[in-house]
């Protein structure tokens, strides 16, 4: 039977070598764990700071984009577009179709490069003449700047200055149910003379010239009153005409009186030559895929759109409120 013999004993610097040894690997783990944890800690922290960031700026955003959109200011486009123009209801000082609007669209459309043909989108029964007028100069002379194909397209109407307006650009489009012409001058009055004579009420006028107050509701009409207006509606009217005419040229069919101040649907006007062709904004766009349509406005603000919503509501409610009563009363 053979005799293990001991172990060697451990020299005591080997002891003190592997002590160091696992010292350093200690150390080395905990420095390790230390450069985690301050990586976890520097992570949480832009974690935290992005957050608040986002806390903060979201609303500014929002509140800056709410601004922008209440204010009808939309950012350019991007790619190559059909340039909106819209005009909408009725063309007069203060409204959404009125010039002081309606140019400065017209302006950022044509000015664009990205624009590569100007749209006038129409759906309104006209107006003032002098407010197309300046729309129409403002087309004339931007055309001239930077030149590019204008089409107009009227929707559900694009009747007297509205068709002014229509009729500068190089084609008319309009639906086949679309109500278009009303080409002359109108002027109605109020005469109320008759009306406050009852209240035994009348009014002393006194004026420079026997027609200064010739369009005044409260005094009886004269004849040379009468025949002024007369007059004056007559010549605007007849200047209508001869804008149509030196507009559209020989598009138009011969022998037709068109200062009658009717109105023709679509699908009469294209063949009394006030209108190109039947169609719409959706029609033009899909002749040309490759251009998507891009609206500079002029818009109603976000501001007034929710005044008029509320308002709408306001009146829808009192409405109803006063049918109920009514119903009530008769029960």
């Amino acid at each position: 039977m053979a005799i293990e013999k001991d172990a060697a004993p451990i020299a005591p610097q080997e002891v003190v070598l592997q002590l160091l040894v696992d010292l350093q690997a200690q150390q080395l783990a905990i420095r390790e764990e230390q450069r985690q944890s301050a990586r976890e800690r520097k992570s949480e922290r832009r974690w935290s700071i992005g957050i608040k960031a986002l806390l903060v700026l979201a609303p500014i955003a929002a509140g800056a984009m709410f601004l922008v959109n209440a204010s009808g200011y939309s950012f350019g486009p991007l790619r190559d577009v059909v340039g909106v123009v819209r005009i909408q209801g009725e063309i007069a000082q203060g409204t959404l179709a009125s010039a002081d609007k309606v140019i400065p669209a017209l302006e950022d459309a044509f000015s664009s490069a990205r624009v590569k043909h100007v749209v006038l989108a129409i759906d309104s029964p006209g107006g003032a003449p002098a407010e197309a007028e300046r729309i129409t100069r403002a087309i004339s002379v931007l055309r001239q700047k930077h030149p590019k194909p204008v089409t107009a397209i009227i929707g559900n109407m694009g009747a007297s200055a509205a068709y002014m307006t229509a009729m500068h650009a190089d084609r008319i489009v309009a639906g086949k149910y679309s109500l278009v012409g009303s080409i002359g001058a109108i002027i109605a009055p109020w005469q109320l003379d008759q009306a406050i004579a009852q209240f035994h009420v009348s009014q002393r006028v006194y004026a420079s010239g026997k027609l200064k107050a010739f369009l005044n509701p409260f005094t009886p009409v004269s004849e040379a009153s009468d025949a002024k207006a007369q007059q004056l509606v007559s010549h605007v009217g007849a200047m209508f005409v001869n804008e149509l005419v030196a507009q559209r040229g020989m598009r138009l069919k011969a022998g037709i009186d068109y200062g009658t101040g009717e109105v023709w649907s679509g699908e009469e006007a294209r063949s009394l030559g006030l209108v190109d062709e039947i169609g719409s904004l959706e029609s033009l766009v899909r002749t040309a895929p490759d251009l998507k349509p891009f609206h500079f406005g002029p818009q109603e603000s976000s501001i007034a759109r929710f005044a008029s919503t509320i308002g709408r509501t306001a009146a829808a409610t009192l409405a109803g409120a006063s049918l109920r009563d009514a119903g009530q009363s008769i029960r």
